[in-house]
């Protein structure tokens, strides 16, 4: 079989051949077994195994890419050919072109992605899946289950005419559950779900299951909160999302484009004093981590905000030399597309409080556990999202609540957030519940 670097060459060659003036190449390869459990039977049983190739060619500042997941030598040089044929008919872009081979990544350390464990095998992930069953049912009132177990196993190798080559691999292990009580109008819902690089490092199955239905099961009796202006704490299952569309709104492109409620804040306040976010793509055995970025780039430890400030974008090449900026090494690409910028493990400095205790200091207001549909400004920063949860009667949460709309400003929303202490350490995004007064909601 070849190897994935051996045909990251072979793109290029057949590339070279093809008269680009430069390429890259990326090859994915990978197993992927997934189970599905419904009403105590077998919904779905599924194993994939793929090889996808992926080729960028380069004609002065005209680019093009295409992929294929045939990897024969005819179908190289075909794919060579036609993507320098598609470049030559590009229009003209400034920003396009590869890393400075004096800023490529050299050498990189182990992150230990990838688990030692043999790959996991069907009838082992049906039993967990089961378990995990087994166990929401065994709540009184749940209904209905329907759990989930996989385990995937993906190497890529990423080249380039620039010198660079480097390869990684990456496993994760995953068990989920949606468990279901009541019927009709008065049916609720509720999902637990956790995933691991390493199968040793899961949770047991039945500590999901029962997660899940003790979620469900907490929603039965929900009503409408008060229509007002309240305090909102965003439990920590959610409130990665307000750091989400922060990511969205400092990312590259977004900036690039002059269509962010965020493109005037570079060394402004952002969060509140002390509160920084920090990106750490070499933290060990994490989902989001890796040693390089999608252009070959290293990656290295940043403060995004330090103490409330934003200290930059979030960069590959492209949108880097848009701005007149260095790449920070954020690019990240499939084998069909050019790069784009993404994060990859994040941290947000977490406050010296509990989640009980912003409960007891918010007073009265909603306590946020999930949240569905998103209406966000992307220009503005207004912000609309339905939510469900709890509402909060002195301190304490009094009732099950849903069908409400949280309305606010993103700018002035998270200059005002208090951070409880938490998030979970074993996930790649680490943000804890988060309070902010004076938000806008919409209910009865």
């Amino acid at each position: 079989m070849t190897s994935l670097s051996d045909l990251t060459e072979a793109l290029l060659d057949a590339a070279r051949r093809a008269g680009a003036d430069s390429a890259d190449a990326l090859v994915i390869s990978g197993t992927a077994l997934s189970i599905q459990i419904r009403k105590g039977a077998l919904e779905q049983a599924e194993r994939s195994e793929d090889q996808e190739i992926g080729l960028r060619v380069l004609m002065g500042r005209r680019q093009a890419c295409v992929s294929a997941s045939d990897t024969s030598a005819a179908t190289i040089q075909a794919l060579a050919e036609r993507a320098v044929a598609m470049a030559r008919e590009a229009p003209e872009d400034a920003t396009a072109g590869l890393a400075d081979p004096a800023d490529l990544a050299q050498s990189w350390a182990d992150l230990d992605l990838v688990d030692p464990a043999p790959e996991a095998e069907a009838a082992g992930l049906e039993a967990q899946a089961r378990a995990v069953e087994e166990a929401a049912l065994e709540a009184k009132g749940i209904t209905q289950v329907e759990a989930g177990a996989s385990h995937s196993r993906r190497q890529l190798h990423l080249a380039a005419t620039n010198g660079f080559s480097g390869g990684y691999g990456r496993t994760m292990s995953w068990l989920s559950a949606v468990a279901f009580t009541g019927q009709g109008t008065e049916m609720q819902r509720d999902y637990a779900g956790e995933g691991r690089v390493y199968a040793a490092d899961m949770p047991a199955a039945e500590e999901i299951g029962r997660l899940a239905a003790n979620r469900a099961l907490e929603r039965v009796g929900s009503v409408k909160p008060r229509t007002g202006t309240f305090p909102v704490l965003y439990d920590e299952r959610v409130a990665a999302s307000l750091v989400g569309h922060l990511l969205s709104a400092i990312n590259g492109s977004a900036i690039a484009r002059g269509s962010s409620w965020a493109r005037d804040l570079l060394g402004k306040q952002v969060l509140p004093d002390g509160i920084s976010l920090v990106e750490d793509p070499h933290r060990l055995r994490m989902s989001s981590s890796r040693p390089f970025d999608g252009e070959g780039l290293p990656t290295r430890r940043r403060e995004i905000v330090a103490d409330g400030i934003l200290t930059g974008w979030v960069l590959d090449l492209a949108t880097g030399r848009k701005l007149g900026m260095a790449s920070t090494a954020n690019a990240s690409r499939g084998v069909s597309a050019p790069p784009s910028p993404s994060t990859t493990n994040l941290d947000l400095t977490q406050g010296s409080s509990g989640r009980d205790d912003l409960l007891a200091q918010m007073g009265t207001g909603l306590w946020v556990t999930s949240m569905i549909g998103s209406t966000i400004n992307p220009t503005t920063g207004d912000y609309s999202r339905g939510a469900a949860g709890w509402w909060v009667e002195n301190g304490k949460p009094a009732y099950p609540v849903h069908e409400c709309t949280i309305a606010g400003n993103l700018r002035d929303m998270l200059r005002r957030i208090v951070p409880a202490n938490d998030a979970r350490a074993h996930l790649s995004i680490r943000v804890p519940s988060i309070l902010i007064d004076g938000m806008t909601l919409a209910g009865a």
